[in-house]
């Protein structure tokens, strides 16, 4: 009998996962680089989970990508995990060796500053405040990263402000919770605007908030990608703003799994960025 070496496999979890671009971008990876594997969706139910991820080492897997709902249990079933999932309180990477075992990271952030750094080289974290819309997953990640890049404040509004000071509690003074209803406020001074929200995004609630406070020195980001050019990023860019779209983001977060899972640190290319959008 032969002895034939494993194809190395790795996968996006989630559920709805059929949506993810993902597969586009470590597909274009795998191509480029001729790396024989394979990166695909998976979907998987949060009652099947555990079971799932415990098995796929046997099956060849390398790893995963984890998304919407699984990331916070994704963390907790780990093994072991990275000081920033756990700062974070959730996971988008996971990484499986060969005795099963299970390593939790979270790309989230690094993906952000990377695509923010990328598409804006002059944003000066120290510069003044950031703004973030949205207290969801993503803008757990995304205080994270901005704290410790040496943001000097972060004020963050949500429809539910619960939600909102459970990220102050997690994360403390240098946060600022700001009533809904009052959010176009937290662009007054601001340096850095980040909307982590689905407002904005095809099929979901326009993006609503004035932006009559912004100055035209800000450096404004959306996590949002379907559309490229928000309305947060159309009206911005009119008022001079540096602006930073959120495919990048997406792209740059998925860098350290490949690395990890396939043994090639990838580059992000406009080629990616074209080959992405047209998936």
């Amino acid at each position: 009998m032969t002895d034939h070496p494993r194809i190395p496999l790795a996968a996006v979890i989630g559920s709805p996962v059929a949506h993810s671009r993902s597969p586009a971008v470590h597909g274009y990876w795998l191509r480029q680089y001729g790396i024989p594997g394979y990166y695909i969706p998976v979907d998987i139910a949060a009652r099947d989970l555990s079971e799932a991820m415990r098995a796929m080492h046997k099956m060849g897997f390398v790893g995963c990508n984890v998304t919407i709902p699984h990331k916070e249990a994704a963390l907790a079933l780990a093994d072991s995990a990275s000081e920033t999932a756990v700062s974070i309180g959730a996971a988008n990477t996971m990484t499986l060796a060969a005795d099963g075992s299970i390593f939790a990271d979270n790309t989230d952030g690094y993906g952000f500053i990377a695509n923010l750094r990328a598409g804006a080289p002059l944003w000066r974290p120290e510069a003044g405040p950031a703004a973030v819309i949205g207290a969801g997953g993503a803008a757990r990640a995304i205080v994270h990263s901005l704290l410790a890049e040496g943001v000097p404040e972060v004020r963050i509004s949500n429809r539910t402000r619960a939600r909102a000071e459970a990220l102050r509690d997690d994360f403390g003074p240098r946060l600022t919770v700001v009533d809904w209803a009052e959010a176009s406020d937290m662009f007054d001074g601001a340096a850095t605007v980040v909307n982590t929200s689905s407002l904005g995004m095809q099929g979901k609630a326009e993006f609503d908030i004035a932006l009559d406070p912004l100055s035209a020195a800000a450096v404004v980001t959306d996590c949002v990608y379907t559309p490229l050019e928000t309305p947060l990023l159309r009206g911005a860019a009119a008022r001079g703003c540096v602006t930073v779209d959120g495919l990048g983001m997406l792209l740059h977060q998925a860098v350290p799994g490949f690395e990890r899972w396939f043994g090639h640190r990838p580059e992000v290319t406009e080629d990616l960025r074209l080959q992405v959008l047209s998936a």
